[in-house]
């Protein structure tokens, strides 16, 4: 049963990721939301701090081992929490939540730090002995590392 919960909790959760970042995104491409110096500053500081370390192969990285997997996604709640102090955005719920109109940095830092989060309840998990299902953690890298990704969404800021 958890681990149904467990599933269902984790498709909202990047459903709403995908919402809200996509809510950014479109805002920006609309017109309605240029990135200031300290938003591609900060930014660059979150690429700098989540580098995968994948050496260019394409997610999911099955040949590395559940903690590195799991830790590579957690690290992305804390660097965004401490980039959100930093610019002064507040990190938001996204999980069955709207993203705010006009959207900006703080509903982009949101979408992508639900992905994060969850990292951090699976790593809770695994030291707890209940792994995660493989294809979440898929699901996860592919939303955070690779072409098309958020590891890619340095190159939008600029």
């Amino acid at each position: 049963m958890d681990r149904i919960v467990s599933s269902c909790s984790f498709t909202a959760r990047l459903e709403g990721a995908w919402e809200w970042w996509s809510a950014a995104i479109d805002e920006a491409q609309e017109g309605g939301w240029v990135r200031d110096a300290v938003e591609r500053e900060v930014m660059a500081d979150i690429r700098a701090a989540t580098n995968a370390l994948h050496g260019g192969r394409l997610p999911p990285f099955t040949e590395d081992s559940w903690h590195v997997r799991i830790g590579r996604i957690a690290n992305w709640a804390g660097v965004l929490r401490l980039a959100a102090r930093a610019g002064g955005w507040e990190l938001q719920p996204v999980i069955g939540q709207r993203p705010a109109h006009p959207a900006g940095m703080a509903e982009l830092l949101s979408g992508i730090y639900a992905v994060g989060e969850q990292g951090e309840i699976w790593m809770k998990q695994l030291r707890e002995g209940c792994p995660p299902p493989e294809g979440e953690i898929a699901e996860a890298e592919g939303f955070l590392t690779g072409p098309g990704s958020i590891e890619d969404l340095e190159l939008f800021f600029y």
